[in-house]
């Protein structure tokens, strides 16, 4: 009789367990659109607009799409060092990144290590939430492959470069560069190159235009492998960058506390774009 009633609740949360996937997969976006328009909100973008209003607090949004041709190649290769020195190597998932990850959680009993890839990054930062239950991560994952796809990798990486976080309410890296070095994302050299890729691991504390000690750190890490990293080439067809908020807004300067890093640069991560 405890057998049969034991199998009977294996069996029920099993199939919850199959259903709730197939919710996830059947309600996924379609990312298709992506190829020929450039987004003019991301769930991240919403998640922080709430969160400012859940205190009565003003929302900031500060950005300036930049096609993928005007970003320094310093940048691009900066980018992929921090954040995916695999990203030619893989088709939206890090597959051995992944499960290195899941054992170290595994063994910590809750979810730390980050493996997401720039792919899965920009579906996180395009349709979820940054929460790390399993139902949000399968969701990651197979918008990650769609992304992969339906997009080249010099789209993928545009999209990126141009939505993710890179300070309180700045967005997208020609509205980064021009708030922390006051010059056009075109511009940028190979030191304010790493250090902005230096900061996306903790964009809201760590503070290019006053770096701290492991941020400067990191930076030096980052400027010593980017010779071996090789950005995709632009794609034939552009598409046309819309106007969005002016990226001259001036951003208050404050001295970060020091942030831990990933793994890859010898640290734990804290937080961040994982």
């Amino acid at each position: 009789m405890i057998t049969r009633i034991i199998s009977r609740l294996g069996w029920g949360a099993a199939g919850v367990g199959f259903a709730s996937m197939a919710y996830a997969y059947l309600t996924l976006p379609d990312v298709r659109a992506l190829a020929r328009s450039n987004p003019s909100t991301t769930a991240f973008m919403q998640l922080r607009a709430a969160e400012a209003h859940a205190i009565g607090k003003h929302t900031r949004h500060v950005q300036r799409w930049v096609a993928y041709d005007h970003v320094s190649p310093s940048l691009k290769r900066a980018v992929l060092v921090a954040e995916d020195d695999l990203f030619w190597q893989h088709e939206g998932v890090d597959f051995e990144q992944l499960e290195e990850s899941l054992q170290v959680d595994w063994a910590r009993g809750r979810f730390v290590r980050g493996a997401s890839t720039i792919t899965q990054q920009l579906a996180k930062n395009l349709y979820l939430s940054p929460s790390k239950n399993p139902l949000r991560k399968f969701r990651e994952l197979v918008i990650a492959r769609r992304l992969e796809a339906e997009l080249d990798k010099a789209r993928i990486l545009e999209l990126y470069l141009n939505v993710i976080e890179w300070g309180d309410g700045i967005y997208g890296v020609e509205a980064a560069s021009r708030t922390y070095f006051s010059q056009p994302a075109s511009s940028l050299g190979s030191a304010e190159s790493a250090l902005l890729a230096a900061a996306i691991v903790n964009p809201r504390v760590l503070n290019p235009a006053r770096p701290s000690k492991g941020l400067l750190r990191r930076q030096q890490i980052i400027l010593g492998r980017m010779g071996a990293i090789t950005p995709p080439a632009a794609a034939p067809f552009a598409v046309p960058v819309p106007p969005i908020a002016d990226a001259q807004e001036p951003i208050p300067v404050v001295t970060p506390a020091d942030a831990t890093s990933d793994s890859r640069f010898g640290e734990p991560l804290q937080n961040g774009a994982k």
